[in-house]
């Protein structure tokens, strides 16, 4: 199965993007052990000139495109189930075990997502009630997602 992060909004370096390679690289590692494909950050622009609804409806089809017509699609979403790190990782393994091909993580621009991004969602999650900067958001879920297998593979990084 393979693993995209679809992301509006470039990572401009820093901190968060070093955070971001890191745990990508880890991931890709630990994947191929555990039957996981691909592990990759898929990042889109939506023009500037647009806001409001015509920019959530841009950048919906922008992130839509890096799903194949299959893939499972998790959004994160402030408004989206507070989930813990095992029942992401349960998630994850099932989605693998079910023979899906793709699993998608989909961060939209500042806004939210769009109603279409919604309706193609299997699932909606959140990393809590605060706001979180979306860059640091994307250092977050890649940080989950290498958990996550790590928790499958039964490997001591995640000690509870």
């Amino acid at each position: 199965m393979r693993i995209v992060i679809a992301a509006i909004g470039k990572m401009r370096g820093g901190p968060e993007g070093a955070l971001v390679d890191d745990y990508l690289s880890r991931s890709k590692a630990m994947g191929r052990r555990l039957g996981f494909g691909d592990v990759k950050l898929v990042e889109a622009e939506a023009p500037k000139a647009l806001s409001g609804d015509a920019l959530k409806q841009r950048e919906g089809e922008l992130l839509l495109k890096t799903a194949p017509d299959n893939a499972r699609i998790i959004v994160l979403d402030e408004r989206g189930e507070n989930i813990s790190s095992k029942k992401l990782a349960r998630y994850m393994g099932e989605m693998r075990d079910q023979g899906a091909g793709d699993l998608v993580f989909m961060i939209g621009g500042a806004d939210g997502h769009g109603p279409a991004v919604k309706a193609r969602a299997a699932r909606s999650i959140s990393f809590g009630a605060a706001t979180w900067p979306h860059m640091l958001v994307r250092a977050m879920l890649t940080e989950q997602i290498y958990r996550s297998m790590t928790i499958l593979s039964g490997h001591p990084y995640h000690r509870s």
